[in-house]
């Protein structure tokens, strides 16, 4: 696509309309004293630990913000959820910087894998991961200007296959951007964010976007964002236009200069104690020097919503989003859906008890000129397959889930999930197997998956999970269909409480 294209236009539109309205409030904001502190947070506060899965809705701060109830679909904070601002760590020494965001954590995780699906050859694996991750952010001190930065090292051992950069990617910067902050901008406290450089980011509900937490490398793009409104508003709206960057295991990373990626969000909280909706768009455009590779140009077009059924216990949550655009010499239709229930009872476990299902279309037919396989862009898989069997493309996937908290620092969880292909035509992705016939059934398989997350002190996270798949018709017909065992242990340590 073209910087002539409605997209390159919209982007530049914004883009205009944004520094206009920055230009206008310049001047006052720059002389404004930081008499309001963390203003444009987003998501928990970075000072208060992470909410429990089966918190409630309540008001506070937060103004219209409510928590998404459904599992895996909360975004990670901005900064994130390890760091805090050092003036509210208590530490007498920090008290004054509390212009200063600062956080350290790492993770150490051991897996045990027996006929991983994954893998070119059905062996044992036994590999370490271990990840490191440091933030530096000043906000408030030089206003309108902030800044913030992101290192992260992240290394694989002891396994029998080479690492990849899903798993490795050594001494790397994961963010550093520059922003421009004026609080009252678009209306009190409702105020605007320009932010140029490389950013790692959540969006919506992670589906199509996501920082990857689980993951031991994680998605970071360079360009620009802007945010009209700010998490507590009624309604919000957010910009982006990006280069996805390419992951290199012992080389800097490097922006993808044959992608940019765009997108558009609005959050409308007026009524969010009952639904909060966000319709987002998205637009996919690669345009690869290698004639050889096609060029594509994938719209998606997008609405999430969430909500709680009063104080019943009961809530909801549905993404609905689809496909349009060139793939190739062929045209791109595809749909993905996922909705969630749940219902929390009323027991000093807050025991919540939820059934979800996820949809994406797939290809019929690869010699006709339609793609109908849904494209999931760059989002989870872990929510639907703890072994990361599965992805947001062909695919049917129920799933029921139990979570509960037996002791305040103590989070236990058991889910059983099926998965079907929504064209047995097309392939199981992540497998590599396919069979263009449909002749091998449309079954891959279950997956029964448990979790315990122990958080003996607020700097101190240790979990233990096991899961097992069990192969279905179209899995032993296109190849060995052993059970699958993944066992694993990690530990996470932070900086600060």
């Amino acid at each position: 696509m073209s910087h002539a294209t409605p997209v390159g236009s919209l982007a530049r539109r914004w883009t205009v309309i944004i520094f206009l309205l920055a230009a206008q409030r310049l001047s006052a904001q720059a002389t404004q004293p930081a008499s309001v502190r963390d203003a444009d947070r987003r998501s928990v506060p970075a000072s208060q630990p992470a909410p429990a899965a089966t918190d409630r809705p309540r008001p506070d701060e937060r103004g219209y913000f409510v928590l998404p109830p459904a599992y895996g679909t909360r975004v990670e904070n901005e900064p994130p959820r390890y760091v805090r601002t050092l003036g509210r760590t208590g530490i007498p020494a920090l008290a004054e910087l509390d212009w200063l965001d600062f956080g350290a954590d790492h993770r150490t995780r051991f897996e045990f894998r027996d006929d991983d699906y994954r893998r070119p050859e059905a062996v044992r694996d036994t590999p370490f991961q271990l990840r490191s991750r440091g933030y530096l952010g000043v906000h408030d001190l030089l206003d309108p200007f902030r800044f913030g930065f992101e290192f992260t090292d992240a290394r694989w051992f002891n396994s029998g296959f080479p690492a990849d950069n899903n798993e490795a990617n050594a001494n790397e910067i994961l963010q550093l951007f520059g922003e421009l902050f004026f609080k009252d901008a678009v209306g009190p406290d409702r105020p605007l964010r320009l932010q140029a450089g490389r950013f790692s980011f959540d969006f919506i509900d992670r589906r199509l976007i996501n920082r990857n937490n689980w993951r031991n490398t994680t998605n970071s793009f360079d360009g620009f964002r802007a945010f009209l409104g700010r998490q507590a508003n009624d309604w919000e709206l957010d910009v982006f236009a990006l280069q996805p960057v390419e992951r290199r295991i012992h080389r800097p990373d490097r922006a993808n200069e044959e992608e940019w990626f765009y997108g558009l969000a609005w959050h409308w909280r007026r009524w969010s104690r009952i639904i909060t909706l966000q319709p987002y768009y998205l637009v996919r455009d690669q345009d690869h020097k290698d004639p050889a590779r096609a060029d594509r140009e994938i719209h998606t077009f997008g609405l999430h919503g969430y909500g709680y059924v009063g104080q019943t216990g009961l809530d909801y949550d549905f993404d609905v989003a689809w496909q349009c655009g060139k793939d190739g010499r062929r045209e791109q239709r595809a749909l993905a859906a996922a909705a969630e229930a749940g219902y929390t009872l009323e027991h000093e476990w807050k025991p919540r008890v939820s059934a979800n299902i996820s949809y994406a279309s797939g290809d019929r037919d690869p010699a006709d000129g339609v793609n109908e396989r849904f494209d999931r862009l760059y989002g989870f898989s872990r929510p639907l397959s703890t072994s990361r069997y599965v992805i947001w493309e062909n695919l049917i996937a129920p799933k029921v889930r139990m979570e509960f908290h037996p002791h305040p620092q103590v989070i236990a969880e058991v889910a059983y999930g099926a998965y079907w292909l929504a064209e047995d035509s097309d392939s199981w992705a992540s497998a590599r197997r396919r069979d263009p016939n449909g002749e091998s059934g449309e079954c891959i398989g279950q997956e029964i998956d448990t979790r315990l997350a122990w958080t003996p002190d607020p700097r101190v996270t240790v979990t233990v999970g096991y899961a097992h798949f069990m192969p279905g018709s179209f899995t032993r017909r296109t190849g060995p269909a052993d059970d699958s065992d993944f066992f694993y242990v990690e530990t996470v340590l932070q900086l600060f409480k």
